[in-house]
């Protein structure tokens, strides 16, 4: 990513998914991070520890572009927390890399009543 003296520091795209799903599990209203995979049907909660499966990064000439596949609480605004998570993202993965973010992309899956 950035050119320090006669090294380089690359950051991959894994890491870069975890700072991600990290940041949407603390925004309020995220049940989980679903598979982006809908084709059985079933929208399946990703466990904590897997939960960057539901995050896809695209690095593309230093621009990264994130989708994020989300479980949302239902009955909540979806809208409004959709922004959130894409502005919690934006925040998380800037100010740890320092390199922006150019789009954030939530793919809403489904719609659950959390266990709370």
């Amino acid at each position: 990513m950035e050119a320090i003296g006669s090294g380089k520091i690359e950051v991959s795209p894994t890491a870069i998914a975890s700072l991600a799903g990290q940041a949407v599990l603390e925004c309020y209203g995220v049940v989980g991070m679903a598979s982006k995979d809908l084709a059985r049907g079933l929208v399946e909660i990703l466990q904590p520890a897997s939960h960057r499966r539901g995050v896809e990064v695209h690095l593309d000439n230093d621009q990264i572009t994130i989708d994020l596949y989300v479980v949302l609480e239902y009955g909540t605004r979806l809208i409004t927390v959709a922004r959130n998570i894409q502005s919690g993202v934006k925040y998380a993965v800037e100010r740890a890399l320092g390199v922006p973010v150019t789009a954030v992309n939530v793919h809403i899956q489904d719609l659950r009543v959390s266990s709370d």
